[in-house]
């Protein structure tokens, strides 16, 4: 029995050992030099690359698709042809149309002639008739033949106004014709299908062999003379939100910075989410880009020339309270602070904190957080996260 006892204490003795090992150790931990500097205050949205000028390229006129002579990803210049519809029905209608203009045309040549003869007729009539009444006064002629020279003249009148009123109508023919010509040959212009403006087909909506009509997609063309990102962004922003302002574009197929500036503010907030859109112009596009990627905007509002900054990954909080653990010989000392503005990658810190003290973190990102009085053991300098 006392060898078992002893065994046990033995036990006990070496678990106390290694807890009071394990507690005095000093723990890996990184550490950021507090300094001062500018710092940048940002506010962050999140958007899509879209065109501020986009097209769809549709037919103006239902036939049947004959061609179509780019494909997406193909660059295309204002007035560039860039489909083609089937014209063998419209160039029908224009040798129609053209016949019938010359035949309306002829016609008003055959009416003027007789509308010469019946005026011809006219005059003679009316000479006629001046001769009656003189010899009827004289009593050289009957009351019947004075009847039959006054209807002559009325028919030869009658003949005239109908022949001028014919001479009107022709008239009619010919412009109802020159406009139904017309009519035809903008058709046939609609059939050649071309480029609204310089710009890139960045989609293909139809093949040819099937029938379009007005309003029915064939290509999406974009202007690339300005791009930008349509990024939503929380309502409590706004007030610090203005037109002009500097950005930083960050897609997500990149990593680079990408520079930009906010050239329209969005005026209706979304109901659910509470956020509006601000649209930021990007100076340089990513070499593949591609409409609708996603990428986040960090817009420039502000800043401090001289912060006490940290990084925020060096901020614990402890409930509502924020704070840092500084480095006070090797021991990491809770602090609570007072938190500034964030800015691009640094926190800015009013309260608690000087340039040149040390802050510490648990290493290589371990959840467990450090505490209050206990030993750490200091590497390379943290980065500002």
């Amino acid at each position: 029995m006392l060898i078992r006892w002893l065994k046990k204490v033995a036990v006990v003795a070496v678990i106390a050992v290694a807890a009071l090992y394990l507690k005095l150790k000093p723990r890996s931990a990184e550490v950021y030099t507090v300094d001062r500097g500018e710092l940048v205050f940002e506010v962050m949205g999140t958007g899509t690359l879209e065109a501020r000028v986009k097209t769809a390229v549709s037919p103006r006129i239902q036939e049947r698709l004959d061609a179509v002579l780019v494909d997406q990803g193909d660059p295309v210049h204002v007035g560039q042809l860039v489909a083609r519809l089937d014209d063998t029905d419209i160039r029908a209608q224009i040798d129609v149309a053209t016949a019938s203009l010359a035949a309306a045309r002829a016609g008003v040549e055959r009416i003027g002639s007789e509308a010469a003869r019946a005026e011809a007729v006219e005059t003679t009539a009316r000479l006629n008739h001046g001769r009656a009444t003189e010899l009827l006064g004289r009593q050289m002629i009957s009351q019947e033949n004075m009847d039959k020279a006054l209807e002559q003249l009325r028919i030869a009148g009658a003949d005239v106004q109908r022949v001028q009123a014919a001479i009107i109508e022709a008239q009619a023919q010919v412009v109802t014709a020159e406009k139904t010509l017309a009519y035809h040959r903008q058709r046939l212009e609609y059939t050649q299908i071309t480029s609204p403006y310089d710009g890139l087909v960045v989609r293909r909506d139809r093949d040819p062999g099937g029938v379009v009509v007005p309003g029915g997609s064939l290509l999406l063309v974009i202007a690339t003379n300005e791009m930008w990102v349509s990024a939503w962004v929380n309502e409590t922003a706004a007030a610090a939100l203005r037109t002009g302002q500097s950005a930083r574009v960050v897609f997500r197929s990149d990593v680079r910075d990408y520079a930009g500036s906010v050239v329209r503010l969005g005026r209706e907030t979304d109901r659910e989410t509470r956020e509006f859109v601000v649209d930021v112009r990007v100076d340089e596009l990513p070499p593949n880009w591609t409409i609708g990627q996603r990428a986040e905007v960090y817009i420039q509002t502000g800043g401090v020339a001289d912060a006490v900054r940290v990084p925020p990954g060096f901020v614990v909080w402890q409930g509502r309270v924020p704070g840092v653990f500084v480095e006070e010989g090797g021991t990491a000392r809770w602090r609570t602070v007072g938190l500034g503005r964030p800015g691009r990658r640094l926190i800015e810190v009013t309260q608690g904190l000087e340039s040149g003290e040390r802050v510490v973190r648990p290493a290589g990102g371990t959840p467990k957080p450090l505490k209050d009085g206990q030993r750490v053991r200091t590497g390379e300098r943290g980065e500002a996260s």
